[in-house]
Order: structure tokens, then sequence, then C-alpha cells
């Protein structure tokens, strides 16, 4: 599987951690950045790439890093078409792709010991989308918002 990555100077010790597990793994791995450590640098520069990269590469899926993982999963949410989802246990990962068929996990790299970010991406990397309708039903809400501004519709409660 193709795997876009990218994170930030307080992910850099884990995104080339990943990098090389994903590519022991038997993955293609295309590494968005940062290319050095550099306390200054900004997570946009390479989330929003490995986003975009995940948007053109279909079949592809992305994994984003950060202190927090939060800004990260901000920032990849933004690119149209992508649903990115902060991971913090291997259930969360597996839930983000089975119920809300998230293509980009998002890792807080202060959360978690290497071991634990690289369980956590592989549980994302393996899980697949259940396709049931009450998710798919969901998802085509947010998508409809995100396409036309479409709220969904308010359900009256009996009563």
């Amino acid at each position: 599987m193709r795997v876009h990555i990218g994170g930030d100077h307080a992910a850099f010790d884990l995104k080339v951690h990943l990098v090389r597990h994903l590519l022991e793994q038997g993955h293609d791995v295309v590494d968005h950045g940062p290319e050095w450590l550099d306390a200054d640098d900004d997570y946009p520069v390479a989330v929003l790439r490995a986003a975009t990269g995940v948007r053109a590469d279909e079949g592809s899926l992305g994994v984003v890093l950060g202190g927090s993982g939060n800004g990260e999963q901000i920032a990849a949410n933004k690119v149209l078409g992508i649903r990115a989802a902060l991971a913090w246990s291997v259930e969360t990962a597996r839930l983000s792709r089975e119920h809300n068929d998230a293509q980009v996990v998002s890792v807080g790299a202060r959360m978690h010991t290497l071991d634990e970010a690289a369980a956590i991406v592989d549980a994302f990397l393996a899980a697949r989308f259940t396709g049931e309708d009450r998710h798919r039903r969901r998802l085509a809400m947010v998508e409809r918002y995100e396409d036309h501004g479409e709220l969904p519709p308010v359900i009256a409660s009996e009563g």
C-alpha cells in the first residue's frame, strides 16, 4: 500500500521510525518531510502535502504526525475530501477506518512511545471500512455539507 507521511519537528524521530517500519513491512512510503530536524518548522508544510498526496493518489492512505497530533489532524481535514482522525489507541485507529472511512491518521509523538505509535499506524492501515448503511448515511451527510453547505435535517423527537 502507498502511504503518504508528513509531520513536524516534534515528531521528527517518530516519522523516521515509521518510515523505516513501514518500508520493512513492504509499504510504498512517500515521505513529505521534514527531511531534517528544524525546531522552528511549521507542521502545515508537510501535513498538507501528505493529505493532498492521499487525495490525489486513489487507494493510498496517510499518516500525519506532530507533538499532540491535534493541529496535524485539523490541517489534514482542510484538504477537500480528506477525513483525518486523531488516534490515541489501536482501537481508535481501527474504528476511524471501519466506521468513518478515514484516509489519514494523526498521531501525537509526545503521547506515545515509538512502538505504541507504530501499533496505532499498523491498526489504521490494516483496517477496512465496513460499508454499513449507517456509516455510509453519516458520511453522506458530512459530504453534502462539505460540498454544498447543506445541514442534515433535524429529526423531531417524540414526546
